[in-house]
């Protein structure tokens, strides 16, 4: 069974000084790092910084190292080389490839959810009504309210996918990382999880998702291309234009605002 979601807190590199975020607005910045497999370089001296509320896209062909960066992002892989920082307090989560796994799991959508409180509560104490809330919150942003106390065998595989980010957002990530997020989905499902996808940007969390199609992640801040484990002219830390006005609005400081809470 695919464990769908991975809590990293720990900070585990050297720092490099940079004055091309606001550190109030840093979440993760990687300097010339590369990547070396036994001889291949899988990543060439990347240079990416990413901050709260965007949006960025990965894209590239198979083999150019989307997975690889991702993995060094999430601090799942050490570079051979480089620099990878990110502020100590820097909360992630990775939500790896649709499956369907999660179908067969006799949970609703919010007990998966409410796993996302494990971080800070473990699997064993009693949620408190702060963490309650945090995950009437997550499912809200989603838009999965009314389908809170459903089975995950009854829902669309878009559903499903959208359960899983709120499972991320409920751990009050700061980096919400997706490999393949729109693997195997039909189009009201992409345009479900891609509209999830901008709700969290607006709450302050910064999204990087790696994808084969532009299209399907619909409106972005950024694009990184990858070519043979570099990036293209272009790309990194500069952002193209955001396809849609939605994608630009300001990031909504959490907390702000009423939300239900689950019965």
């Amino acid at each position: 069974m695919k464990v769908r979601t991975v809590f990293i807190s720990d900070n585990e590199w050297m720092s490099h000084t940079s004055t091309d975020a606001s550190p109030h607005d840093l979440v993760v910045e990687l300097r010339a790092v590369t990547v070396d497999f036994d001889g291949h370089a899988a990543l060439r001296g990347i240079d990416l910084t990413v901050t709260r509320g965007e949006i960025r896209a990965v894209v590239g062909a198979n083999g150019s190292g989307k997975s690889t960066l991702l993995a060094v992002t999430a601090g799942l892989l050490a570079p051979s080389s480089g620099s990878v920082r990110r502020p100590d307090s820097t909360r992630i989560a990775l939500v790896s490839q649709t499956s369907n796994d999660g179908a067969r799991l006799p949970l609703t959508v919010a007990d998966l959810v409410a796993m996302g409180r494990w971080r800070e509560r473990g699997p064993f104490l009693p949620l408190r009504r702060s963490d309650r809330d945090r995950i009437a919150a997550a499912i809200e942003t989603v838009g999965l309210t009314p389908l809170a106390r459903r089975s995950l065998g009854l829902l669309s595989g878009g559903q499903r996918q959208r359960a899983h980010i709120a499972q991320a957002l409920a751990q009050d990530a700061d980096l919400l990382l997706l490999d393949e997020p729109m693997s195997g989905l039909d189009t009201a499902s992409r345009d479900a999880v891609a509209s999830a996808l901008r709700a969290v940007a607006r709450e302050g969390v910064a999204v990087v998702a790696v994808t084969h199609d532009l299209g399907e992640l619909g409106a972005v801040d950024a694009v990184c291309r990858l070519v043979d484990g570099r990036l293209s002219e272009g790309a990194g830390s500069s952002s193209e234009p955001a396809t849609t006005a939605d994608s630009a609005s300001p990031a909504v400081p959490r907390g702000r605002g009423p939300t239900p809470r689950l019965p």
